[in-house]
């Protein structure tokens, strides 16, 4: 079987890669060379050595990402939760010689709540806005890295900022109407003809989920990708009752958690 063969029996593609042997997996992709065009703006931002990195990327797809970050020295863990991406991704990196620099596994954004692994970069573009819980994702992320995120989604028009309150008065609470209070907004029906497009963030939306999650924006590598940075203070929902919360929505038993820290203590 010809490369080109192959590429049609994988087909359909939403990754146009580029192989070193020439061909294309998605030459007349719909919006244009994708994601190509989105790594150039990116790949200035990052080191020019990943070696000693590792890096995880949430929602692989067919694995140009996972590919670059490995050819700027990254080990990575790739996950998708869907087959015919995974069965693309794995024959892409045996294309590029990457096998053994690039773990692809079938799993869900939620399923790394059950991991201790730790990352040095989270690669987390793409997916946001297809999640049915997106904070409790966040929050699932923020705990798997002590350095960086590169986060993409879907943002209203705007670039307006503000400073939040600390405090919203309950009889003042027209502060929320204001264009730049920070919102997700809920798409019922379809957006892109999608029915899994679930959410569309303002700017100071993804700023104020960022933080809220441990994570400080550190600048904008596009329209609508960030470059985070983990935060040493606190995440809040470690200093509230919601880490009770937290621990249910991921299927552990936050009295259990307690417990546990409780013996852990010096008398």
């Amino acid at each position: 079987m010809t490369i080109q063969e192959k590429i049609e029996k994988l087909s359909p593609w939403f990754h146009n890669i580029h192989l070193p042997s020439g061909e294309q997996t998605a030459e007349n992709h719909f919006l244009g060379d994708f994601p190509s065009f989105k790594w150039e703006k990116i790949k200035f931002h990052l080191p020019e050595s990943l070696e000693g990195y590792k890096v995880l990327d949430i929602g692989c797809n067919a694995g140009f990402y996972s590919i670059e970050l490995a050819k700027l020295g990254a080990d990575v863990l790739a996950i998708d939760m869907d087959d015919h991406y995974l069965n693309q991704a794995k024959w892409i990196a045996e294309k590029f010689g990457l096998t053994d620099k690039i773990e692809f596994r079938k799993m869900q954004v939620y399923d790394l709540a059950h991991t201790t692994e730790k990352f040095d970069l989270i690669w987390f573009m793409g997916v946001f806005y297809h999640l049915r819980y997106p904070l409790l994702a966040l929050d699932i992320l923020s705990r798997l890295t002590d350095k960086y995120l590169v986060f993409q989604t879907y943002s209203l028009p705007g670039r307006e900022e503000m400073k939040i309150p600390k405090n919203v008065e309950f009889d003042k609470r027209e502060i929320l109407n204001k264009p730049n209070w920070p919102k997700l907004a809920f798409i019922e029906n379809n957006l892109a003809g999608d029915p899994t497009n679930w959410w569309v963030a303002n700017h100071q939306g993804i700023l104020s989920l960022l933080k809220s999650c441990g994570f400080i924006i550190e600048k904008n590598l596009d329209e609508e990708t960030y470059l985070s940075i983990k935060s040493q203070e606190i995440p809040a929902i470690d200093k509230t009752w919601n880490a009770s919360e937290y621990l249910s929505a991921i299927g552990k038993k936050w009295r259990d958690k307690i417990e546990e820290k409780t013996s852990t203590k010096n008398y």
